[in-house]
């Protein structure tokens, strides 16, 4: 009889291994996850403004499984893990198992702070950058309609917190955007005093990276007009103000939160199987501690075995691939009666883009730093083919090739649910223009 794995999750990590357990008769997998999509992460912030539509970065997992007949998905939320009775209870009711993976990568993480968390805009899922393309573009309409200049330039300011790749990435996407495409679309902003501010806690950007890097991409910022602040973290996003620890205050109504995530705790899981950042501790097999038939994979787990990560591997894309893969491979070796291999993660490098023909690449064997337009082009290349089809791979060169010979892109509308309550953003212009028109009715008696 077939053996059946439950995958909780659908991000690299899940799909990785169900697709590579696709057509192997030992096993009937079911993979179950909240969204019926898979979508590449890295490039989320490219949606978000504007430059990449949704479909060319998120497939359908139903399409995906298509002709492989021991896959199967089923769209449900996880809600409690009952390990004595192999029984999974979800937002739409029961599975069971006999191998359950935990693929849920992360989430977003405010450190406590409500206020942020209220009134920031995430950068972690497909829904996030809908929401952030929204609300960004509704506070830029906001300025066309307002007369006070200190009105326009809180609704133009942007705080990024977080000088991580993603917050790198979208400051230099904003930077130059704003010397184009905002110059074209909104001609009556532009003597408008917009600034753009990088916040990060640390001593320099990019902090896993080389020193290189770092100094490559802080002098790349600067020149485009991005205001970098290091050594000082957010406190607070309050009253249109972010407060920072240094007591500096930031006047906006836009804060993207890229500045750290954690794992999700799960209702049947004891507190001992959890480790730093609410991450699962597995052994080298991605077997979680206290269990023989439960694992964890991906920027769920934390693992301690591989030699040259003693304190865990970074959660990032490449160690979710691999470590799919090699669970994969190891559920196969076990069916086929052979000894299965402990996880060793292969750095392939790290990279960031900061603009139009400027990046920074570092490459662990040989070891080697690239930036400028070289750069660049490894990162276009290694981000293109890391998606998941050639489909996203053909429309998300299209959206680039016209970007890049355009200087601009056609993708900026805002889109929104038809109920208003759904979507807390979709009044604010109809609010800015009735008190413009108070303003003026004001001032005329």
């Amino acid at each position: 009889m077939q053996k059946r794995i439950v995958i909780i999750g659908g991000g690299f990590a899940g799909i990785n291994l169900a697709l590579q357990l696709g057509k192997k008769k030992h096993y009937q997998v079911t993979l179950v996850d909240k969204n019926n999509y898979n979508f590449f992460p890295p490039l989320i912030y490219q949606v978000a403004t504007a430059f990449l539509e949704p479909s060319s970065i998120s497939y359908p997992i139903r399409k995906l499984f298509r002709n492989k007949s021991n896959l199967h998905f089923r769209l449900g939320e996880l809600l409690k893990v009952v390990p004595e009775s192999h029984q999974l209870i979800l937002s739409n009711g029961t599975i069971e198992y006999d191998e359950l993976v935990f693929a849920t990568g992360a989430e977003t993480n405010y450190f406590g702070m409500e206020n942020v968390k209220r009134n920031a805009i995430p950068m972690k899922t497909l829904s996030d950058a809908i929401q952030m393309r929204n609300r960004l573009l509704t506070h830029f309409e906001e300025a066309t309609l307002a007369t006070d200049p200190a009105e326009i330039a809180k609704s133009l300011t942007i705080v990024i917190a977080g000088g991580g790749p993603t917050g790198v990435e979208i400051s230099g996407m904003f930077a130059e955007m704003s010397r184009s495409i905002m110059r074209k679309d909104y001609p009556e902003l532009k003597d408008a005093d917009g600034q753009i501010y990088l916040v990060d806690g640390g001593a320099a950007l990019l902090k896993p990276m080389s020193t290189k890097s770092q100094v490559n991409t802080y002098e790349s910022l600067t020149k485009l007009g991005v205001k970098i602040l290091l050594n000082s973290h957010v406190n607070d996003f309050v009253n249109d103000k972010v407060i920072l620890s240094d007591g500096t205050e930031i006047v906006t109504k836009n804060l993207i939160w890229a500045a750290g995530v954690s794992a999700i705790n799960f209702d049947g899981i004891p507190a001992t199987s959890y480790g730093r950042g609410k991450r699962m501790i597995v052994d080298g097999l991605h077997k979680l501690a206290g269990f023989e038939d439960i694992y964890a994979i991906g920027d769920a787990s934390i693992q301690s075995a591989d030699p040259g990560y003693p304190e865990g591997h970074p959660q990032v894309a490449q160690v979710a691939i691999q470590q799919g893969r090699n669970l994969a491979a190891n559920f196969i070796r076990m069916a086929e009666r052979r000894v299965p291999r402990s996880f060793v993660y292969k750095d392939r490098g790290s990279m960031a883009i900061i603009g139009s023909n400027k990046a920074v690449v570092d490459l662990p064997k040989p070891k080697i730093h690239l930036n400028g337009f070289l750069a660049w082009l490894a990162w276009l290349f290694i981000h293109l083919m890391s998606l998941i089809t050639y489909r996203n791979r053909f429309r998300t060169f299209y959206n680039w090739t016209v970007a890049y010979f355009s200087k601009d892109q056609s993708l900026r509308m805002i889109i929104r649910p038809v109920d208003p309550h759904e979507d807390p953003v979709v009044p604010a212009i109809e609010k800015s223009a009735a008190v413009e028109s108070e303003k003026v009715e004001t001032k005329n008696a």
